[in-house]
């Protein structure tokens, strides 16, 4: 059992993640108020993210939330995806405003 570190780029925030729970499950340890973490199945589309760096392994998802481009992309949904490798991702979907909160409130100021 591994464990990689995953680092939010919109926040510099940083987490460990083990290779068998999803990014989703990772980034919920965090403690953050409000992520929405919908369905947690791949069919909602709230944790949609981008892989800047790294490598993961992933699950079927739905193609009304991300598209063959997309996931080519590495445009993917955190409940889908463990990774096997520190990862950097930026935060896509409805997750975006909760996720960065602190940081959109600091620039605020």
């Amino acid at each position: 059992m591994a464990a990689f570190t995953v680092t939010i780029e919109d926040t510099g925030e940083t987490y460990r993640c083990p290779d068998y729970k999803t990014l989703l499950e990772g980034m919920e340890a965090l403690a953050k108020k409000g992520i929405p973490v919908g369905c947690r199945g791949g069919g909602c589309g709230v944790c949609k993210v981008e892989i800047v760096a790294g490598t993961y392994s992933k699950r079927v998802m739905s193609r009304d939330h991300v598209s063959e481009e997309e996931e080519a992309a590495h445009k993917v949904l955190a409940c889908r995806v463990k990774p096997t490798s520190d990862v950097t991702l930026r935060v896509l979907g409805k997750m975006k405003k909760n996720v960065c909160r602190d940081v959109n409130a600091a620039i605020a100021e």
